[in-house]
């Protein structure tokens, strides 16, 4: 068996409004903030259990967003938004700012989770998942022209740059005892849109082939001499999740092939909860030694799938990846941002709970 867990999440959960309250409170003291997170953790880590997970996250209560981790971990980005943006057409809109952008070399001042590791090493009661951007991330949105040459003279050069950051993370997170590491890789949907494609072409100046090879090269380079005895290293492809919003659309087919046999990972994590998805059929290059997490159930919608239509499908997946291969998810985090995606906690829990119960009635266990 290649599946340690058959009801799973991509990690981030809806926050409540108290907590959202507070991180935009400037009179609140950072201890004053994590005493308010640390309740809320306390209460989700109850429910996950109360539904039957084995598998346990913090809901990135902690973060600001999903990346944010890294963006309060190193030095180099300029994260006031002190460069200027200026719109332009007839009916500009005023000015704005850029933020997160590469002006200087990066250099790391503290560890990206070992808050959230300490405090559900702590509490979780059970297997622990800590969810870390790809090292990918970042240079897609962070490296501009005319702005990032003065810290890197290429777009690569940021991006291995980074590598070291990422991999001594996931390296200490092993070392503490976390089972379970989720590198969450939108950017890989830049290689199934079109649109995408020809932005990586366009404007990043990079051709489309060699950067989908650079990608998985540095995302290998990241795992490389970790000890995954017991530990499930995962990758989550996402095509954007902002209150309910998505950036790209598009099916595996393009990439499937040269990334489900490259990448040294143990799960891939892919989203299937629209047509945006595609079809099954290029899960036929998936690895008999790896596993595939099924996200058939909406983070971004309220309305409630039912188990027959999660059956019908994860059967329709089968076809391509054993079932023992499989199990089941929400396509993506209920909140990668701060201000979540547009439904309820109570539409969320029960959308987890049908995850949970469905994978019962298939596998006989979560």
């Amino acid at each position: 068996m290649v599946v340690k867990y058959r009801a799973d999440h991509v990690g981030s959960l809806l926050r409540p409004k108290e907590l959202q309250d507070a991180y935009k409170n400037p009179d609140l003291t950072p201890e004053q903030r994590t005493e308010l997170a640390n309740k809320h953790i306390l209460r989700v880590l109850a429910r996950q259990k109360d539904l039957g997970f084995k598998i346990f996250t913090d809901g990135e209560f902690r973060r600001r967003g999903f990346m944010s981790g890294f963006h309060e971990s190193v030095e180099g980005l300029d994260m006031d938004g002190s460069i200027a943006r200026a719109w332009q057409g007839g009916n500009a809109a005023p000015s704005g700012r850029l933020t997160g952008v590469v002006v200087d070399r990066i250099r790391q001042k503290k560890r990206l989770a070992k808050e959230e590791a300490d405090f559900l090493t702590q509490y979780s009661p059970g297997d622990i998942k800590i969810t870390l951007p790809t090292a990918n991330q970042f240079p897609a949105i962070a490296y501009k022209r005319g702005l990032s040459e003065r810290a890197y003279k290429t777009y690569s050069e940021f991006l291995w740059d980074i590598v070291p950051i990422i991999r001594s993370e996931i390296q200490a997170l092993v070392n503490e005892g976390i089972r379970y590491i989720q590198i969450d890789a939108p950017r890989y949907s830049y290689y199934v849109d079109p649109k995408w494609r020809r932005y990586i072409q366009d404007e990043m100046g990079v051709n489309t082939e060699a950067a989908l090879d650079e990608a998985i090269q540095v995302d290998n380079k990241c795992f490389e001499g970790i000890n995954r005895q017991g530990v499930v290293l995962a990758v989550h492809l996402c095509r954007g999740n902002n209150q309910s919003k998505w950036y790209a659309e598009g099916g595996y087919d393009p990439i499937a092939e040269k990334l489900f046999n490259r990448l040294n990972v143990d799960a891939f994590l892919l989203e299937y909860e629209s047509e945006r998805a595609g079809t099954f059929e290029p899960l036929r290059f998936v690895p008999r030694d790896k596993a595939v997490v099924l996200g058939l159930v909406s983070s971004k919608l309220p309305e409630l799938e039912t188990g027959d239509q999660l059956q019908r499908r994860i059967e329709e997946a089968s076809r391509y990846v054993p079932l023992d291969n499989l199990t089941l998810s929400p396509q993506c985090g209920f909140a990668s941002v701060m201000e979540g995606n547009l439904l309820t906690e109570d539409e969320q829990w029960r959308k987890l709970e049908l995850v949970a119960n469905t994978a019962r009635k298939i596998w006989g266990t979560t």
